[in-house]
């Protein structure tokens, strides 16, 4: 055989933009799939509850037909959720707006929530962060230099909102937390929830290992204040996690063969093949899926984490 090493470079740059024209092909089809998977999992959560709440973090190609701007929006999918997350516009640690990102988010608002989590690594940065949010027209979460795993609760809400918000459209403000790292027990956990003025809380539906029942849940959607609040429960659909309930101690990368990629950084988690169905198994469609218990404690909608799978699954993270 021919030795790479050998091969024109004419015919090396053809070898390379083939192979780079697979992977956006696969990645379209893949994200097609992903488009498909958000809309069955809005359709079965919504035979239980009509306004139950999907909220897809990053992957924002996702918003057009095939993938592809020119192509618009694709309205079908967009029906089926509620807003829609991002992480890192404005500031990925120092300030830096991601103008590919920010021009997709900015043909959201008009119809749906746009949620922005900054992460800072210089406290002094957060009144920007908030006000480049204000501008666009998107509700902000800034993550100070301590909160870069969603771990903290900020003092107060910025954009305190007294009244009630019973959809996503009447929220001022939101708390991001998915780690009870400062937690010694799930009671004060709850208690320290319970006790702030957020809008709309983006919680884990475990504490540990034990979901939170519907009157837990229940208990957090009153606002100190009184107002009413939405409680909705953070969820990977894009890759599976080693500590959740459904892991299986023979599992690991490609055992099963829907277990597909390293999740670099993130040790406790693999990519997966997201369309198999063994995993929309595990996420809908009978009593022990992931979804049926959140529907079962009451969660009033669903936080969509690693949407993005479409595209890591064939790319570098």
């Amino acid at each position: 055989m021919k030795s790479i090493l050998k091969t024109s470079f004419p015919t090396l740059l053809f070898i390379l933009l083939i192979s780079a024209c697979g992977k956006e092909k696969k990645t379209t089809k893949a994200g097609v799939k992903m488009q498909k998977f958000i809309q069955e999992i809005s359709h079965y959560t919504r035979s239980y509850h009509s306004n139950f709440i999907l909220i897809p973090q990053n992957g924002e190609e996702l918003i057009y037909t095939d993938l592809e701007e020119e192509k618009g929006l694709n309205l079908a999918f967009l029906n089926s959720v509620n807003g829609w997350a991002v992480e890192e516009l404005f500031y990925n640690g120092d300030a830096g707006v991601d103008d590919y990102r920010l021009a997709m988010c900015q043909k959201m608002v008009p119809i749906k929530v746009v949620m922005v989590a900054d992460y800072l690594n210089n406290d002094s940065y957060e009144s920007d962060a908030r006000q480049q949010c204000i501008n666009n027209g998107f509700l902000s979460f800034p993550r100070l230099t301590n909160n870069y795993d969603y771990k903290e609760i900020p003092s107060t809400p910025h954009d305190q909102n007294q009244n009630d918000v019973n959809v996503l459209s009447d929220a001022k403000n939101y708390l991001y937390l998915l780690s009870s790292f400062n937690y010694t027990d799930k009671q004060s956990y709850l208690n320290a929830i319970r006790n702030t003025n957020f809008d709309v809380l983006i919680l884990d539906a475990f504490f540990e290992e034990e979901l939170l029942s519907a009157a837990e849940v229940n208990s957090l959607k009153t606002k100190v204040d009184g107002g009413k609040r939405l409680v909705i429960a953070y969820v990977s659909i894009g890759s599976a996690e080693k500590y959740r309930y459904y892991w299986k101690k023979n599992w690991g990368l490609h055992r099963p063969a829907w277990l597909k990629k390293k999740y670099d950084g993130y040790k406790d988690e693999i990519w997966v093949k997201f369309w198999h169905k063994d995993w929309k198994e595990i996420m809908y469609g009978n009593e022990d899926s992931y979804f049926k218990k959140i529907v079962n404690s009451n969660f009033d909608g669903a936080f969509l984490d690693n949407v993005e799978a479409f595209y890591t699954l064939y790319h570098k993270d």
